[in-house]
């Protein structure tokens, strides 16, 4: 009877799982059923087919939403930006932070002419 077992087991260690995505629907369920105290968190788990990693990763997604959300004033919407125009607005930044440090050395140099060098001013 063990070494049934243990062949079974070699084929589905040795196989490659795809890995699950679940919804945000799905993982407040989990988080919900977890905190609820009915059934053991290790059950829950198993039948989910998820790891404790990915309960505590739940968690701190339900925590930072939470956050988020009630940190938002009331009469306010949130605003969002998108992540092609967030990406604009930093090349734009590096860029003029580069151009302002090229003036800085510009400004440094022309000061040393006009001065002979000194640093007083």
């Amino acid at each position: 009877m063990n070494s049934s077992n243990s062949s079974t087991e070699s084929k589905t260690v040795g196989s490659t799982r795809k890995r699950r995505y679940l919804s945000a629907e799905k993982k407040f369920q989990v988080y919900l059923e977890t905190q609820r105290g009915d059934q053991p968190i290790g059950e829950i788990l198993r039948r989910e087919g998820l790891f404790s990693t990915d309960l505590v990763r739940i968690r701190q997604q339900v925590k930072e939403g939470a956050l988020q959300r009630l940190g938002v004033k009331p009469g306010r919407k949130l605003e969002l930006v998108s992540t092609a125009s967030y990406e604009a607005l930093k090349a734009e930044l590096q860029e003029k932070e580069r151009a302002l440090a090229d003036l800085a050395v510009e400004l440094t140099i022309l000061r040393k002419k006009t001065n002979g060098g000194s640093w007083d001013r």
